[in-house]
């Protein structure tokens, strides 16, 4: 059977309580998430995230991530020192492998779709 799933009203879906984000290096981040479908035996995952100001690491050795940024504003650092600031409406695609680090520069919320290895 397709799965045809709406998600109506992103921008302002209740995600829960903010938690300290783990991978936090400036600004005692706080994030919250929720995870809005999965396929393919738990493969795929859409989901909704935002998180606080300050700066984390990503590592996208195990699984591959498209984020489309519904509010807030981010500047993500590559691994080759490569930047490129982010905001409502711009989206990115991770590949397997990706490694870098995100400044959060406001609060952000995105709506992503991981693909694990």
């Amino acid at each position: 059977m397709i799965d045809l799933s709406s998600f109506i009203g992103l921008a302002g879906m209740d995600l829960g309580p903010l938690q300290p984000k783990p991978t936090s290096v400036e600004g005692n981040q706080m994030e919250a998430s929720v995870a809005l479908a999965s396929h393919d035996g738990g493969k795929v995952e859409v989901g909704l995230w935002e998180c606080t100001p300050g700066r984390f690491t990503a590592d996208r050795s195990k699984s591959a991530e498209f984020c489309h940024f519904i509010s807030g504003r981010i500047e993500m650092t590559h691994a080759d020192g490569t930047k490129v600031t982010l905001g409502p409406g711009d989206a990115i695609n991770l590949p397997l492998g990706w490694k870098g680090e995100w400044r959060v520069i406001e609060h952000v919320r995105k709506l992503y779709v991981i693909t694990h290895a």
